[in-house]
């Protein structure tokens, strides 16, 4: 089993969700940000995305665009991410950690060097937001083949007839994006995200993990008690912007995440 299935395999023998936790690699620098990485299984982490910062992160909000810019100020690249990963897997074997963003910079990369290379590094999946399904070839079927999991998007837009088509290529978990927008813009109701968890698991055995506008432990306790997993992303990111020193970034995010950890874990008790 991969460290995915396995991690969702123990949480659903434990009756709880799963806390998916994003950052940009990179920021504020690759130190903070490794130290916010290496941290964030202890804080209650039980997945971690890794964003790769590009230069037009199109699906993602003001705070995400910020922090890409942030990232990239300070130099990060493909190798350097790769490089983060592998200083994170020195010290934790277990964490399934995925990389998340856009297909430019893996293409600029190259997808055969790119794919073994994360292999490689210990990366377990890959979600990329703009390569639709019509072109697995690219890089999901590769990837695949190679043992990293491609997570798929679904929106409320994703109809009956599109659905099958989104989820034919997907493993790992099936991110449900919440919200019609870009990452931090505003939040779905509960009875929005009761219905999609029931509707996507008609169609799919893969965990559900919910995004998108999630930033307190409240309401990731409420998503949690419906979905297997809830991801935090840019409440995190926040916490680096408004920190007043890079000492102070990494505890305020490792701080969020043990609340957050704590409103997801005691959800469903």
């Amino acid at each position: 089993m991969s460290r995915l299935q396995t991690r969702f395999a123990e949480l659903k023998q434990a009756n709880r969700a799963a806390l998916v936790t994003f950052v940009t690699a990179g920021d504020p620098d690759y130190d903070a940000s490794l130290a916010i990485l290496k941290g964030l299984p202890e804080a209650g982490a039980d997945v971690i995305e890794l964003g790769m910062p590009f230069t037009d992160p199109m699906a993602d909000g003001p705070a995400i665009q910020l922090a890409n810019i942030r990232a990239l100020g300070g130099k990060q690249n493909m190798v350097k991410t790769l490089q983060m990963v592998r200083e994170f897997r020195a010290g934790n074997q277990d964490t399934p950690l995925v990389l998340m963003g856009y297909y430019n910079p893996i293409y600029a990369y190259g997808v055969a060097r790119f794919i073994a290379d994360a292999r490689e590094a210990g990366v377990d999946g890959l979600i990329v937001v703009d390569l639709p399904p019509e072109h697995n070839d690219e890089l999901c079927d590769p990837a695949q083949a190679a043992g990293l999991d491609f997570i798929r998007l679904t929106t409320p837009t994703t109809d009956d007839a599109r659905l099958p088509v989104v989820l034919a290529g997907s493993s790992g978990f099936v991110y449900y994006v919440s919200v019609a927008g870009v990452t931090g813009a505003g939040a779905a109701t509960l009875a929005h995200v009761e219905q999609a968890v029931a509707h996507l698991r008609r169609h799919t055995d893969l965990p559900v993990c919910i995004g998108f506008g999630i930033r307190s432990p409240e309401h990731a306790a409420s998503v949690a008690r419906l979905a297997d997993g809830v991801v935090v992303g840019s409440a995190l990111v926040d916490r680096i912007a408004k920190a007043a020193s890079k000492e102070q970034a990494v505890g305020d995010v490792l701080g969020l995440c043990r609340e957050l950890a704590e409103g997801v874990r005691g959800a469903r008790r």
